[in-house]
């Protein structure tokens, strides 16, 4: 008879209850964290102006708007200007800014803008190559740091792991503290962290690799707000990319993504449609109710960690190739003598023909003021189609002016009042302008042109404004008031509007 050390009932129960447990904490959550409020505590040590110097440094690679024409011009901050204390800004349209660092803070491009941009692909290529470039700069400085670490028993290799592990508890609020310690501290899975200056962890990805089956498996994925915005998430997740290739030697990623993650991983070349064999992964990784299968096949031969790089050149050569190809010269005609009056009115009109290198082009004649609202009789001289849009104009204007909400709009902005608004705002516009413009009969030869002022000038009031104040919600009522006058008006005036 074999003596042994029993259980009692009680007991099996409870074990029976922790397996059950363990079977549901086996899940490997994903996530990328959308906290706006993040900072690592900096050690005592350092001085007021190093955390000031650091803070500075830490804007580069953040995108900016301003407002121009009544449209949002996206921007990238690239660095900061010791000697005039203030940050360098390129916009879109190539033109380069310095802006102190209130005017930074105000004109900040929020996640939300940027999330849409990329996700509609507007993002500016050439922003989002000096966005890449700036984090290059970052890490051959040794301001920013990718690091791949394990459980080794290595003090400063703990102290980032125990980090990991505070940054993954923060944001899977979900997953209990006591699973994330097991995995993070496992020691068959690994971590690839995001380092700041060689002490702050900033973002991590924990996770297992499968050598036998040739992939690995994703656990946690974590990056503070403020660097992610910055392109970090990326980055990171092109450094786990390369590393898992060339240092594990496998071919797929794998995680199971949480709903509200699904669009990041999507981002980063995940798909749905998993491509590595079934029985490969099958009993290895587990998918959880709630949970989204991804999968990432690796390119055998594709730089990962130098992808914007490698892009930027090989468009820099297409260019260059084109240039060679193409037979015709790069001509350059001379400008022409334009001087402004009042308002921006031309002080002398121009006759659009004479420009030089515009018939060249292939300019004609029909093109001039090309709009998509025409008059009914769209056959009608040029003088004609013009009295028409004055008039529409100037019966708009009327309206306007006698709106109980147009009083902020009706002179320009007194700086007086209005501190630091000519640095935030570039371009601005009131009706007092507008009303100038129509008056002179020259500057708005479209309707176009007048549509894009209007939108300028309430555009720039919420722009400036605070969403609570008098002046924002005026600028929104009177926004649509005119909306609903500009459409109703067309059909008044019988505008066809192609």
């Amino acid at each position: 008879m074999n003596a042994g050390v029993g259980e009692t009932k009680k007991q099996k129960k409870g074990k029976g209850r922790q397996k059950a447990s363990n079977r549901t904490r086996s899940i490997y959550s994903c996530v990328v964290c959308s906290s706006a409020h993040e900072s690592s505590p900096s050690p005592d040590e350092v001085s007021i102006e190093e955390k000031v110097k650091r803070e500075n440094e830490d804007m580069a690679g953040r995108y900016v708007f301003k407002m121009f024409c009544g449209e949002r011009i996206i921007g990238l901050v690239t660095g900061y200007d010791k000697e005039t204390s203030k940050f360098k800004i390129v916009y879109e349209d190539c033109n380069n800014d310095l802006i102190d660092k209130e005017i930074l803070l105000r004109t900040l491009a929020p996640p939300t803008l940027v999330d849409w941009m990329f996700d509609s692909h507007r993002m500016p290529r050439l922003l989002c190559i000096l966005q890449q470039k700036v984090l290059d700069d970052e890490e051959q400085e040794g301001r920013l740091g990718f690091v791949f670490i394990e459980n080794d028993g290595v003090d400063e290799h703990m102290i980032w792991l125990i980090e990991l592990k505070n940054l993954f508890s923060r944001h899977l609020p979900h997953v209990p503290k006591e699973y994330i310690v097991r995995r993070v501290l496992d020691l068959n899975h690994k971590s690839v962290m995001v380092i700041r200056r060689n002490q702050d962890v900033v973002g991590g990805i924990t996770y297992r690799p499968f050598l036998s089956q040739g992939f690995v498996e994703i656990a946690f994925c974590a990056v503070m707000a403020n660097e992610l915005i910055k392109g970090c998430g990326t980055r990171l997740m092109n450094h786990l990319k390369q590393h898992a290739r060339d240092m594990e030697g496998v071919t797929h990623l794998l995680t199971c993504a949480d709903s509200n993650v699904v669009d990041y991983f999507l981002k980063q070349g995940f798909t749905k449609e998993i491509t590595l064999e079934k029985d490969r992964w099958q009993g290895y990784i587990k998918v959880y109710d709630g949970g989204i299968l991804m999968g990432c096949e690796l390119h055998p031969k594709l730089p990962y960690s130098y992808t914007t790089t490698m892009t930027s050149h090989q468009r820099q050569e297409i260019i260059e190739r084109i240039r060679e190809a193409s037979n015709s010269e790069n001509v350059v005609y001379p400008g022409i003598d334009f001087q402004k009056g009042e308002a921006g009115i031309p002080s002398c009109p121009i006759k659009v023909e004479d420009i030089p290198g515009l018939k060249e082009a292939g300019w004609t004649p029909d093109q001039y003021g090309h709009s998509r609202f025409k008059t009914e009789n769209d056959s009608a001289d040029t003088a004609s189609n013009q009295e028409s849009i004055t008039a529409f104009m100037h019966s708009l204007l009327k309206q306007i002016y006698d709106h109980p909400d147009a009083w902020p709009f009706k002179e320009p902005v007194d700086s007086d009042n209005a501190p630091g608004y000519y640095d935030v705002i570039k371009d601005p516009m009131d009706l007092k302008m507008v009303t100038t413009r129509v008056e002179s009969e020259q500057y708005y030869i479209t309707l176009e042109m007048f549509l894009a002022d209007m939108k300028r000038m309430f555009a720039n009031a919420c722009t400036y404004n605070m969403h609570h104040t008098v002046y924002y919600k005026c600028a929104n009522r009177l926004e649509s008031f005119f909306s609903g006058i500009f459409q109703s008006g067309l059909q008044d005036n019988k505008f066809q509007q192609n």
